[in-house]
């Protein structure tokens, strides 16, 4: 047996993830146990219950793995700085200290991490190979294109190649300061939206508005090449030497400084959010008509933190650049973790890769599990009032009927997802059908901002009925975005249309609730393999009530990170306005007068 750790970790979102003989037995991400969101320390919790997970010890690593180079980082830290100083010595100060005292002693981290056990030498890999062996390895695919596009790794903020059987191979890159995704999160910060956190809440925010700044975008601050490749203006950036993502240059294109985060939202911010979506968009299905000209390739692999751009990846399957396409759920920094890992075993130690269908990642579904016992003592602690059921019938049954009559409820089941969407193990889960829906689960239960919208669960041989996806397409991760049927669609009555967040308001289809402004929607595909208590459920609510799909959300409130235990779970109920929680087979529903007054403290909304 051949035991090999990844490790991600003093960026943003630090995980680890535990391969074994080649299959992926764990992976984590640190902030769901510290309940720190993006934590990016040592990802030590992680690590521990990977080990757990695979009933070993520190002693029984075989090969640790960093996703990165971080002298080759530094490295990009002092060059950037020396072609600039002495501006920028306030950002090179900060930056620093933090790479001399953290990040190069990571080999010494990592042993102490492991007890100071490794049974052979600690490998790092580049950023961007962790990327590409994370999209590529687990995929269904023999042979793939490779695309990678992020803020910044070592150097490079893209990648482009292939993947053959056991081997990657990386022949192109983009070089810092040129990056998609610093371009993305520079309007991100001026949109007042917080870096490596917020560009969801502008994708969000896009249909809100007009491209009418596409053309301005392309003009003068990004020359995008018939590649995908692009070189960005740097007067209009301050990234490189400050301390913010852009310049005076940037305020004056834009008429005026960075919103700040407290501020309401003006047409200026989603008209900005809508013309730097339609560059992403344009650049990635300029990279991946390049690639497929170049390599022949018939299916693509996508990793990085731009391949969570749902909207983007949505525009790219409705193109069929390619026949296939398949993105790494967690492509942001922690599924370096699983790169590395992955690397390791098939580049580093020369195995062969088997193919596993419908693809090796396992749902993503590969963080703790709960302990039904531990439910029980839990509650019975708590004193409250709870179902247990005997069945999964049961449990459908139940849960499927508290949902139709309009009940928000809570879904915790198994294995807690790796990355960052909730795919029905840590979910909040609503009728989509209920127009009233999803302002009451922004504001009353999640928190947060009233534009932002919903995903929709759906049995898989149901999707293409209700959205624009082929029979037979899936999106088990969430990470495509399709079109409502057209069917399905109302049209908002009147002459007038509204504009801005006025939006929100009209119904657009028969699903109201997960159906965004402009008739998208962000889909998850559900099937019994990948989940099949999830599935059941589906089963049931369809057979209940005709209708074949759910409203799906993370299970958290604003700022915090998705629930990891049951522990976790209660929190969120019990200051929440969640109407019920689902703990495996116990169900808790407050009507039943289950939680007392001052359990919990209340947390105030933002």
């Amino acid at each position: 047996m051949t035991t090999i750790l990844g490790i991600s970790a003093f960026y943003h979102d630090s995980a680890a993830a535990l391969v074994v003989d080649g299959k992926i037995v764990a992976a984590a991400q640190e902030e769901r146990f510290t309940r720190i969101k993006h934590d990016a320390s040592f990802p030590r919790n992680a690590v521990a219950y990977c080990l757990q997970e695979a009933g070993i010890g520190p002693g029984e690593v075989d090969y640790a793995g960093f996703y990165e180079k971080p002298f080759l980082k530094l490295e990009r830290l002092l060059e950037s700085y020396l072609a600039c100083a002495p501006r920028g010595f306030a950002s090179f100060r900060r930056a620093v200290p933090q790479w001399v005292s953290g990040k190069v002693n990571i080999r010494r981290l990592l042993a102490e991490g492991l007890g100071g056990r490794v049974r052979n030498a600690i490998v790092f890999c580049e950023h961007h190979e962790s990327h590409a062996a994370s999209a590529f390895f687990p995929s269904p695919f023999e042979r793939a294109a490779i695309l990678t596009f992020d803020g910044v790794g070592e150097w490079a903020t893209a990648g482009f190649g292939t993947g053959v059987g056991n081997r990657i191979e990386l022949t192109h890159e983009m070089r810092f300061p040129h990056s998609l995704g610093l371009l993305y999160s520079a309007f991100t910060y001026f949109c007042g939206f917080k870096v490596n956190d917020g560009e969801y809440k502008l994708m969000g925010l896009a249909p809100y508005g007009r491209p009418r700044y596409a053309a301005t975008i392309l003009e003068k601050m990004v020359d995008l090449k018939p590649d995908g490749s692009l070189c960005l203006n740097m007067e209009y950036f301050d990234y490189v030497h400050g301390l913010k993502m852009t310049s005076a240059s940037f305020d004056r294109l834009f008429g005026g400084g960075p919103r700040s985060p407290a501020a309401p939202l003006s047409l200026r911010e989603m008209d900005l959010a809508a013309s730097v979506q339609a560059v992403a968009e344009e650049a990635i299905l300029r990279a991946a008509r390049h690639l497929r000209r170049e390599t022949g390739m018939t299916h693509l692999c996508m990793g990085g933190g731009v391949a969570l751009n749902c909207v983007a990846n949505g525009k790219l399957r409705r193109e069929r650049v390619f026949e296939d396409i398949w993105i790494q759920p967690a492509s942001g920094d922690s599924g370096g973790a699983l790169g590395v890992a992955l690397l390791i075993w098939h580049e580093l130690l020369c195995n062969s890769r088997v193919r596993v269908l419908p693809e090796g990642q396992a749902g993503s579904l590969l963080g703790p599990a709960l302990d039904e016992s531990g439910i029980r003592a839990f509650l019975d602690g708590k004193g409250v009032s709870y179902e247990s059921l005997d069945s999964d019938e049961a449990l459908f049954e139940r849960v499927a009927e508290l949902l139709a009559r309009g009940m928000v409820v809570g879904w915790v089941q198994g294995r807690m997802e790796f990355g960052p969407r909730a795919l029905g193990a840590r979910s909040i889960l609503a009728d989509p059908r209920n127009p009233s829906m999803r302002e009451h689960i922004n504001r009353d239960i999640k928190r947060r901002e009233s534009f932002r919208p919903f995903a929709a669960s759906v049995l898989r041989d149901r999707a293409s009925e209700y959205f624009d996806m082929a029979r037979g397409d899936e999106s088990p991760y969430m990470l495509l975005v399709s079109e409502v049927a057209r069917d399905k669609r109302i049209e908002p009555e009147g002459s007038e249309r509204p504009t801005g967040l006025a939006k929100l308001h009209a119904v657009r289809s028969q699903i109201p609730a997960v159906t965004h402004v402009d008739h998208s929607c962000r889909v998850q595909t559900v099937d019994a393999e990948r989940n099949p208590r999830y599935a059941g459920l589906l089963e049931v609510f369809y057979a209940k009530t005709g209708c074949p799909l759910l409203l799906n959300t993370s299970l958290n409130i604003r700022q915090e990170p998705i629930a990891c235990t049951f522990e976790d779970a209660w929190d969120c109920f019990v200051s929440s306005e969640l109407e019920a929680l689902v703990l495996e087979r116990f169900v808790v529903v407050k009507e039943h007068g289950a939680i007392p007054l001052g359990d919990s403290p209340a947390r105030s909304a933002p």
